[in-house]
C-alpha cells in the first residue's frame, strides 16, 4: 500500500477541522481571547476535537464504502477508491478516539462529557440515523452546538441564552443546507446514495433552509441587542450625548448586515447545489471569505478594541 502517512492524513479529513474553530466561540464572546491560560485551554480543545472529529469520519466511511464508490466526489476516498485498507483504517480511528478522550480528560470533566457525547452521536449517525429524515439534520446540528458548547465548558464561560439560540438556528441552516446541496447531486449519478434523501422533498428543505436562514440573522440580532458591551471611547460617548439615536451602547449590531449578507450568499450557494461541504465553501468562496472577515474583525475591534469595557 503505497504512501501510507499520505492516506491516513486524507483520510482524516483536515479540511473539516475549520468546523471546529466553533469552539473558540465562548473565548472570544467572554472576552478571554488574549488571555493565554484561557486561550491555550481552548487550543488544546481544539486539537482533541481534531482527533474526535477525524475518527468519526474515518468510522463512517468504512460503514460507508459501498455507496461511496457509487458517489462522483466520495468514490475518490482513500477507503472507497481501495487506497486505504479497512482494519488499518479502523484502527486508526480508534486511536485517533482514545487521543481525543485522553486529551479531553486532561481538560476537564464536562469537556470530557462532550467530546464523549459527540462521538457517541457520531456512532450512531453512521450505523443508521443518517438515514432518518429529520433525525439526520438534528444530528448534524447537534455536533455544531456541541463544538461551540465545548469551547465554554473547557474555559467555564457563560454563554446567554440569545447566544444559544443563534447557535442553533445556525446550526440547523448548516445542517439543511447541506441535505439541500446534496439533492443536486442526485441528477450527476443513477444512485442516490444516501437513503434519507429518498424522503426529502426539494420544497420541504428550501423551507427548512429558509425558515433558520431567517431565524439565524434574527437570533443573532437580538444577541447583539441585549448583550452590547458599553462604549467608553470618548467620540462614541460624544455621538451618543448629541443624539439618542446614535446612542452606541449597541454596537454589535453594525455586524447585523454583515450577517444578512453572509446568510444571503451561503444560501444562495446552496440553491447552486455547492454546500455538501460547508467547510470546503468557507474558504474558497470568496464572498464568504470577505463577509466572513469582515464580520470576525469587527467584533474583535468592538469587544477588545478599547471600544468596550468589561464589565
Amino acid at each position: 500500500m503505497a504512501n501510507l502517512p499520505t492516506q491516513i492524513i486524507k483520510v482524516s479529513r483536515p479540511i473539516h477541522w475549520v468546523k471546529n474553530l466553533a469552539l473558540f466561540a465562548a473565548l472570544i464572546f467572554s472576552r478571554q481571547l488574549f488571555l493565554s491560560v484561557p486561550f491555550t485551554r481552548v487550543l488544546w480543545a481544539f486539537i482533541a476535537f481534531n482527533f474526535a472529529c477525524s475518527a468519526a469520519y474515518i468510522f463512517n466511511d468504512v460503514l460507508d464504502v459501498k455507496l461511496d464508490r457509487l458517489h462522483p466526489i466520495k468514490k475518490n476516498r482513500p477507503i472507497a477508491s481501495g487506497k486505504l485498507a479497512i482494519p488499518i483504517a479502523l484502527s486508526v480511528a480508534f486511536s485517533f478516539a482514545v487521543v481525543a478522550l485522553y486529551l479531553s480528560a486532561c481538560l476537564n470533566s464536562l469537556f470530557f462529557f462532550l467530546v464523549l457525547t459527540y462521538i457517541i452521536f457520531q456512532i450512531a449517525y453512521s450505523l443508521g440515523l443518517k438515514n432518518i429524515a429529520i433525525i439526520d439534520i438534528l444530528i448534524i446540528a447537534a455536533g455544531f452546538i456541541i463544538r461551540v458548547y465545548a469551547g465554554a465548558f473547557v474555559i467555564n464561560a457563560h454563554l446567554s441564552v440569545w447566544f444559544l439560540l443563534c447557535v442553533i438556528s445556525v446550526a440547523l441552516f448548516l445542517a439543511s443546507g447541506k441535505r439541500r446541496a446534496e439533492l443536486n447531486l442526485i441528477k450527476k449519478t443513477s444512485e442516490v446514495t444516501r437513503k434519507s434523501l429518498n424522503i426529502y422533498q426539494r420544497e420541504l428543505l428550501n423551507s427548512y433552509v429558509t425558515m433558520f436562514g431567517n431565524a439565524a440573522w434574527m437570533s443573532w440580532a437580538l444577541y447583539s441587542f441585549f448583550e452590547s458591551p458599553k462604549a467608553t471611547v470618548p467620540v462614541w460617548l460624544f455621538l451618543a450625548e448629541l443624539s439618542r439615536t446614535t446612542t452606541i451602547s449597541k454596537m454589535l449590531m453594525i455586524t447585523i448586515p454583515i450577517v444578512i449578507f453572509g446568510i444571503m450568499r451561503y444560501q444562495s450557494l446552496i440553491f447552486e447545489g455547492r454546500t455538501e461541504a460547508p467547510e470546503k465553501l468557507l474558504l474558497t468562496d470568496r464572498p464568504l471569505i470577505i463577509s466572513v472577515f469582515l464580520y470576525g474583525a469587527l467584533v474583535i475591534w468592538i469587544l477588545y478594541g478599547g471600544v468596550s469595557v468589561i464589565a
